[in-house]
């Protein structure tokens, strides 16, 4: 079954070209460590998000290795510059094979 996840990405109102601006993302997702027991006795199987990206047109801005003692629903903040429109891409990567994608449009004026 696949996992269901659902982001969360705020950027502010009214950016401008050349000035800094706070990028805060925050991922739903269950991080399981592969440790601990269902109410069977059954170790719940290991679900981690491994690695998170941010691209601005195809330009890194930001690049973070997570780990199993990262608690659930991983919460990142990063600062980014953009002198003009374009394309922020937010990825997020993990365990077998979890891949979830975001995009959003920013236009400095």
């Amino acid at each position: 079954m696949a996992e269901r996840t659902r982001s969360l990405i705020h950027l502010p109102q009214g950016l401008l070209k050349g000035q800094p601006f706070e990028v805060r993302v925050t991922l739903g997702h269950p991080m399981e460590n592969g440790l601990r027991p269902d109410g069977f006795g059954n170790v719940v199987p290991r679900s981690l998000v491994t690695h998170f990206e941010c691209k601005l047109d195809e330009q890194k801005v930001c690049a973070v290795e997570l780990y199993p003692a990262i608690a659930a629903n991983p919460y990142l903040s990063f600062w980014v510059r953009a002198d003009a429109p374009g394309m922020l891409v937010f990825e997020w990567l993990g365990d077998r094979g979890f891949v979830h994608r975001e995009t959003r449009a920013i236009a400095p004026a």
